[in-house]
């Protein structure tokens, strides 16, 4: 069981018997009254984020959540085949609405951590900072630097990002996956 006080950002807790995710938590206390933890939580499940007060009396139970390796295979009309690492023949699929948009980074064959919560795989964290190839890139123009000198490139996943103009197509840049923003280039 967590106190109020423990519910913090990347927590794992169970609300209304479902599990959630804590993005982000603020403790604060208004003149007299007692401290109040203000938490930005997001439904494991639906994906829908809510906002949550927990007061100095109340407790959460912590979310029993498990993270298994997983491999990427393909999708194919809002299916995304997965199967467990180092077992292809046990292939599964994860609802698009499950992955949400960190569908945009995953290439065939890539390993990911699968969220299990009750033997279901209720989500997928990728790594942080992930190295893909720029597939078109609009070419440089002189003089266009005016609007702070940045294009939009197409990565191999079909992704779309915002990077410096000196990235050209073939370039392996390196992106964050949690802001979705150009990190460097390899």
């Amino acid at each position: 069981m967590l106190s109020y006080n423990e519910i913090k950002p990347r927590r794992y807790i169970i609300f209304n018997n479902e599990p959630y995710e804590v993005l982000d938590a603020q403790v604060s206390r208004k003149q007299q009254r007692k401290p109040v933890n203000q938490a930005k939580i997001r439904n494991l499940i639906t994906g829908k984020v809510t906002e949550q007060a927990f007061h100095q009396s109340e407790k959460v139970e912590e979310a029993d959540i498990e993270k298994r390796s997983l491999v990427y295979i393909y999708n194919n009309k809002g299916e995304w085949w997965f199967h467990p690492a180092g077992v292809p023949k046990e292939r599964f699929t994860i609802p698009e609405e499950t992955i949400g948009e960190q569908k945009q980074f995953l290439k065939e064959n890539m390993e990911v951590d699968g969220l299990v919560f009750d033997n279901d795989v209720i989500g997928i964290t990728l790594p942080i900072k992930l190295e893909l190839e720029v597939t078109e890139a609009p070419p440089n123009i002189k003089g266009n630097t005016a609007s702070g000198g940045d294009k939009v490139v197409t990565l191999e996943t079909g992704a779309t990002i915002t990077t410096p103009m000196f990235i050209e197509t073939g370039d392996i840049i390196e992106i964050n996956t949690e802001t979705g923003t150009y990190v460097r280039r390899v």
